[in-house]
């Protein structure tokens, strides 16, 4: 592999990202295995962040790399329209078992994006064949993400997401976010005030009328708006309205899915069960681009009341690629073979108190914590904001640690085979940053 600096960086016009900025000082990585990156200079750079949150079993691992080019000499590529390979089916039977049978069917998607976009058409087309056709409202929440595809972002609710791609998909509503400084800082797991806001959704009823709403989407844990957990009762409150009134309830577990709270699913961990979830991310270990949306049994015979042929026009080139579904079969495998979720659990006391040792250095003016994932929200910078976790991002980085920001809060997601002494490094190379910010 080529590990010398790109002759020229303008031809890739990046995601999510300050071009200009970065491309006048790169951060460039070129080599990954277990806990560490190395960057183009040969450092190593401990991942606090499991890459974009989507490699909780640790980087290059032996058991998916292999399962990975032995599917790549034996099947690239099949389609999953009227043909079929095996793979696609076992994985769909393995992720049954792995949601504890709370389900009944998958539909396989390339990504986070395109798994909500799939789950809010099959909504839509749920009601339709039932016969209630009325119900095309969606319900998002305000500071949800929820992808970029023109569903997420209509029912996302992050500004700067939103206003440049306007008008987005008509009667979608928000609900109210649930981040409150001023009751809920510092808190641990679930925080104690806010649940009563979920009643919102009973004068969002009141005024579309229930006949009208065909489902409603949040985000468990509210992971790229900064790890907004939600209050102790919040969903199963969402759950009952919902329930009352006939609509439909999708998680949006593209994060916190596969491990994040220490439970197979944040479902598992607030025991509250949708109708339908959306997964990417760890469904791989990151390894190769998929998506999935897992479906209520009755959610999907409603589309056989159909007559003969198709029941649902719906799907992608690369749903269900088998080198995918080879990387997400020997995910699992490794999951249940190295007690990935019994370790995360272990390790997460330490995690939390690690992340609360840092309450009282400069700028923080909070701290958020739920299974392997931390919220660091800093005061701004008066008229810049996002100036001060964006200086902290790069001081991190050049000190041998990655963490995500978003706004003026640093999110923290990493590997979940994480040990005590990558803890103490990550923790104490933050702290020493945090002291030196502006």
């Amino acid at each position: 592999m080529n590990e010398a600096r790109p002759e020229s960086m303008s031809a890739f016009w990046m995601p999510f990202t300050n071009n200009r900025d970065f491309k006048s000082d790169p951060r460039l990585l070129v080599s990954a295995e277990g806990m560490y990156y190395k960057d183009v200079d040969g450092n190593q750079i401990l991942d606090g962040t499991a890459g974009l949150w989507c490699v909780p079993c640790g980087h290059a691992q032996p058991r998916i790399v292999s399962a990975v080019r032995e599917m790549i000499g034996q099947l690239d590529f099949a389609p999953t329209f009227q043909m079929g390979h095996p793979a696609a089916f076992d994985l769909a039977e393995k992720l049954m078992d792995y949601t504890g049978h709370k389900f009944g069917h998958v539909f396989y998607t390339n990504s986070g994006s395109e798994a909500v976009d799939t789950a809010l058409k099959i909504a839509l087309a749920y009601h339709k064949a039932r016969g209630e056709g009325g119900r095309t409202r969606l319900i998002g929440r305000e500071r949800g993400y929820h992808g970029v595809g023109f569903g997420g972002l209509s029912v996302g609710g992050i500004g700067p997401n939103r206003k440049a791609f306007g008008p987005l998909l008509p009667g979608v509503d928000h609900l109210p976010h649930t981040h409150n400084l001023l009751k809920n800082a510092f808190s641990r797991g679930e925080p104690d005030f806010g649940a009563e806001l979920a009643d919102e959704l009973e004068r969002l009823v009141t005024l579309h009328d229930a006949s009208t709403i065909a489902a409603v989407i949040v985000e468990p844990v509210s992971g790229s708006t900064g790890v907004l957990v939600p209050p102790k009762g919040y969903l199963k409150k969402l759950r009952q309205i919902c329930d009352k009134h006939g609509i439909l309830l999708i998680f949006d577990e593209v994060i916190t899915g596969f491990g994040r709270l220490t439970t197979p699913f944040a479902a598992d961990y607030f025991e509250v069960e949708p109708d339908m979830m959306t997964t990417a991310k760890g469904l791989t270990n990151g390894v190769i681009p998929m998506g999935a949306v897992f479906s209520k049994k009755h959610i999907h015979d409603a589309f056989l009341d159909a007559p003969a042929g198709i029941e649902l026009f719906h799907g992608y080139t690369y749903s269900g690629h088998p080198v995918a579904c080879a990387a997400s079969l020997a995910t699992l495998e490794v999951f249940k073979e190295q007690q990935i979720l019994e370790h995360a659990r272990g390790i997460q006391p330490y995690w939390e108190d690690a992340v609360h040792s840092l309450k009282d250095l400069p700028h923080v003016i909070d701290l958020r914590t739920i299974g392997l994932i931390a919220g660091i929200e800093l005061e701004p910078i008066p008229g810049k904001p996002g100036a001060r976790a964006f200086q902290a991002l790069k001081k991190a980085f050049a000190d041998g640690i990655l963490i995500r920001t978003t706004g003026d809060i640093i999110a923290l997601s990493p590997p979940l085979i994480l040990e005590k002494q990558h803890i103490d490094d990550l923790f104490g190379k933050l702290a020493n940053v945090l002291k030196n910010l502006d």
